[in-house]
């Protein structure tokens, strides 16, 4: 496995890989890998001939009195688990190489950004819009790999794929849980004893408006979401931001399912904050 600080470096190793006519399957993160990122990193590996990792705690998608200073971050353990997951490449760089000075160009993505996390991180999603092109920049023609988990994220992604025409391919992963249903995050390493029993309750709280549209047949997302709620309460310590059901596609809020949909919900449960989604489908009478 190499690894790099250097833009350009990184640049030249995946050009390289495509001149010898092998593809190559990107997988953006923070760092702070866990078991997600892993499965996310095998399926690059799979799936291409070169897997390329890229590490970087992206200060311009921290909000001011945001986890930016103390976002997790141990550079040797994330190389151990990169390679163990098949990356060939992983990118590395410091704040000055991936910005310089300060940018006067960002990048972002109306109306998609702006709701739900957009709403409650001013500015997050410009942020990521940013860094993200960067990256797509430097690494070329390839194929990127996003967790479901950050299901906006994923979307508002696509989305400036489609309209800035880059020559990437975005593939979803599916989001890696723990046995309590509880979804792998960086962020879960703030949570003490009592608040990782309770944090699950999200996930749970996703499962009662999915079998509410799946199983009960209810339409009307006013009462799935008040279903939600209602499993949220049964958890004294999460406090519940929202939960909302939305277009997949778009992320609008739905006044009635009659196909398939988007649970989404967040969360604070003592210093973490939390954000998880499920799908869900209305089948037709």
């Amino acid at each position: 496995m190499i690894v790099t600080s250097q833009p350009s470096e990184f640049s030249e190793l995946l050009e390289q890989a495509r001149r010898a006519g092998r593809t190559v399957g990107l997988h953006p993160t923070m760092g702070a890998l866990h078991a997600g990122h892993a499965a996310n990193v095998r399926r690059a590996a799979l799936e291409c001939d070169l897997a390329a990792v890229t590490i970087f705690v992206n200060p311009l998608q921290f909000g001011p009195g945001e986890d930016f200073e103390a976002y997790p971050r141990d550079l040797g353990v994330d190389l151990e688990l990169a390679e163990a997951a098949g990356a060939g490449v992983v990118f590395c760089p410091s704040t000055e190489a991936m910005y310089g000075r300060s940018p006067l160009v960002t990048v972002g993505v109306k109306g998609l950004a702006e709701r739900w996390e957009g709403a409650r991180r001013p500015g997050h999603f410009d942020g990521v819009a940013t860094v993200v092109t960067k990256l797509f920049a430097l690494a070329g023609p390839c194929t990127a790999y996003f967790g479901e988990k950050d299901y906006q994220q994923l979307v508002v992604v696509r989305r400036l794929v489609e309209d800035l025409s880059l020559p990437v391919r975005v593939e979803a992963c599916p989001t890696v849980r723990e046995a309590d249903g509880l979804a792998l995050s960086s962020r879960n390493r703030y949570l003490g004893p009592e608040e990782r029993e309770e944090a699950p309750g999200l996930y749970w709280a996703l499962l009662a408006g999915k079998r509410a549209i799946e199983e009960q047949g209810v339409a009307d997302a006013a009462l799935v979401v008040e279903e939600m709620h209602r499993a949220v309460r049964r958890q004294p310590l999460v406090e519940l931001e929202y939960a909302a059901v939305v277009s997949p596609e778009d992320l609008e809020p739905v006044d009635e399912v009659s196909g398939p949909a988007r649970l989404l919900i967040a969360g604070r449960v003592g210093l973490a904050r939390l954000i998880d989604n499920v799908a869900a489908e209305k089948e037709d009478a």
